[in-house]
Parts: C-alpha cells; structure tokens; sequence
C-alpha cells in the first residue's frame, strides 16, 4: 500500500476493549470530561481515506492513533469535495465541535463544519420557494440533472421539471456546463435538499 506524505498507515479499526478506563485512564479521563458541542482546537495529524485524524491540544496522546480526536469525512465541511486533503492539511490548526465519546476506539469524534455556518441555510434565507435562479448543470441522473445556483448549493430538476413536454433521458435537453433558468419549487432545510424546475423558470421550452 503506498502513503502519500502526512497520510497514517494506521488502520482504524476496534482497537480496544471494554473493560473500562483502568488501562489508559489519563484519556479516558480526558474524553469524558469533554462535553457535546464543545469547541476544541488541534492540529491535524493524519488524513486517513475515512477521515482526519486530530491531536487535540488540551488532550493526551492516543496509544495507537495519531490523534485523540477524529473528523469523519461527512463532518470536514458543508460542502461537496473530492478528497479530505481538498480541506485540509496536516499541520493546519483547527478548531473542531466535540460530537461524542467514542468509548470503543477511545477517541473524541468531532465537526469541523458545525463551526461555520451552513450555506444550504444562509440560501434558504435568501431565496424563498418560488424564486427564479440561473445556474449551471453540474451532473446527470436517470431521474433528473443537478444545478449548482450559488457556490456549494445544488439542487435537482426534476425529469417531469426539465421540459413542457415529455423527456426520456435528461441528455435530450441539457448537458453537463449548460447555463439554465430554474425556479425553485421546495427546499427542505432538515434534509437540505432543493427541488428546482426547469420548465417553470422558462415558459417557452418545448
């Protein structure tokens, strides 16, 4: 297996047991004085292909991992990426939210994007369901194409939604780089999904 630089080849795996804190009691101490949504600041150690591995300043080494705190990838940023490494660095400092106590592995899991606001709600605030957008085709799907309508905010146009009439396949009307109107026809902020139709931001499509 090749390592590229500031990567660990230290698998993440069930690592210790459940007999309690009596074999590394200083970090089991550590870990369960933090409590949920607690900000704490590291650097990071490792980037792993499941997440980033964090030494965390206030806590003690860990006695496998390279950091006591762990960023799963879902957790490095609100936004969609390619790699960890794209968010990333190890040596960067960061500040992260403390999730929970994970009492297999004896490491702190951690967010790094629940301390920056989320764009999906900033634009929920801007745009109310109704509003015309122009954005760009970013992806296709069997059911629909995806439309990026402000930085890191896409949503989906629907196959029923692209034209008036009747469409098989989304490459009939669009491709991927099109600039499009759209008008956004629900946004759910729970699940942070937008629904967008394409046919409703331009009448005269066929």
């Amino acid at each position: 297996m090749t390592t590229l630089p500031g990567q660990s080849t230290v698998p993440h795996a069930r690592l210790c047991s459940m007999d309690g804190p009596s074999e590394h009691p200083e970090l089991w101490a550590f870990l369960e004085s933090l409590h949920c949504g607690e900000i704490l600041a590291g650097t990071v150690a490792a980037i792993e292909r499941f997440g980033v591995f964090v030494g965390l300043d206030d806590g003690p080494d860990h006695f496998v991992f390279p950091g006591v705190g762990l960023i799963t990838i879902p957790e490095l940023s609100w936004r969609r990426f390619e790699a960890a490494s794209d968010i990333v660095e190890v040596g960067q400092r960061v500040s992260c939210e403390f999730l929970q106590f994970d009492a297999w592995n004896l490491e702190a899991r951690l967010s790094l994007r629940a301390t920056q606001p989320d764009p999906f709600q900033a634009f929920a605030d801007r745009n109310p369901v109704g509003e015309k957008l122009h954005g760009q085709v970013t992806k296709l799907v069997p059911f629909g194409a995806f439309v990026q309508v402000a930085d890191g905010i896409e949503g989906l146009v629907h196959l029923r939604e692209l034209a008036w009439t009747p469409v098989e396949a989304p490459s009939d009307v669009v491709q991927v780089g099109d600039e499009v109107t759209v008008v956004s026809t629900e946004i759910d902020r729970e699940r942070r999904r937008l629904a967008l139709s394409r046919r409703q931001g331009s009448p005269d499509l066929q």
